[in-house]
């Protein structure tokens, strides 16, 4: 089940937030100490979330108020790219967005004009407060001729109470009522693993992608050319993991269990300025 990396080196991570970092905004054992173990060395990484709902400072907030001091600049959210992806697509077009701050904001800051008509994208990401009246509206203008693209695929989000319908819940019914799909942007595409590789001028082979999901963080990591490492604190538990036909390139108990590999892993250079 265990692989290992074969000693090649690591200079940069990403990892992914929940099911990793934080469950129900608690941390989980290891979080804080894994981020100020990365700081302390100077390594470059990001910290990766479907989420579309807020925005990098409000996911910083919410993580520092769990104990973990995260810099705002470290967040990359499948809002963000989105809408990177499509100012490389069509710069200073249109769009209807279906979704909240973490969206919008994105969509604006990437110099996109919002509106309900006449637009080139309708951009759907994920809201608590879904209407019919936006569907319906999404609808029509993928109808009329506007490019479906979705920020992630996850069906179901989490909460304390158990599961919301999420983004590809939603992407669903409007497939349904124009027999258009959306592009999904988010993980498994492993075109937010390429854009967040960019983002920290980092190169795939010496770097570490870590999640707790099979199907979306090690299935990314994997087609973007990344070793692996699968945590089995969030939704892939130990007995899930034959089933896939892929596997990563190690396993842990936690994101506790990681932290030790920071220096294990590091360049011989920065082993050597530590003994120094």
């Amino acid at each position: 089940m265990t692989t290992s990396f074969e000693g090649r080196p690591v200079h940069t991570w990403l990892t992914d937030m929940d099911g990793v970092l934080v469950h129900e905004q608690r941390a989980l054992p290891g979080a804080a100490e894994f981020i100020a173990e990365l700081e302390r060395r100077g390594r470059r990484y990001l910290v990766l979330t479907n989420n579309s709902i807020y925005t990098p400072r409000d996911l910083r907030a919410r993580l520092a108020r769990a104990g973990i001091d995260l810099p705002e600049h470290a967040i990359w959210t499948s809002a963000l790219a989105t809408a990177k992806f499509l100012s490389e697509q069509s710069p200073g077009s249109s769009a209807y967005v279906i979704g909240e701050a973490g969206l919008t904001s994105a969509m604006h800051d990437a110099g996109f004009v919002l509106s309900d008509e006449d637009v080139e994208f309708v951009v759907l990401g994920e809201t608590r407060t879904y209407s019919f009246e936006a569907v319906t509206r999404a609808v029509r203008l993928i109808g009329n001729g506007a490019k479906f693209i979705a920020t992630n695929p996850d069906v179901t989000g989490p909460s304390a109470e158990g599961p919301l319908p999420a983004t590809g819940a939603v992407a669903a019914m409007i497939t349904a009522a124009t027999r258009i799909s959306p592009y999904y942007v988010g993980k498994p595409n492993p075109l937010m693993m390429r854009t967040a590789l960019n983002r920290i001028d980092a190169h795939s082979e010496t770097t570490v992608m870590i999640g707790d999901r099979m199907d979306t963080d090690v299935r990314s990591g994997l087609e973007a050319g990344l070793r692996t490492i699968l945590v089995l604190t969030g939704s892939t538990q130990a007995e899930d993991i034959f089933r896939f036909p892929y596997r990563a390139s190690i396993v842990r108990d936690g994101i506790a269990d990681v932290v030790p590999l920071v220096e294990q892993l590091a360049p011989l250079e920065s082993q050597e300025l530590d003994e120094d």
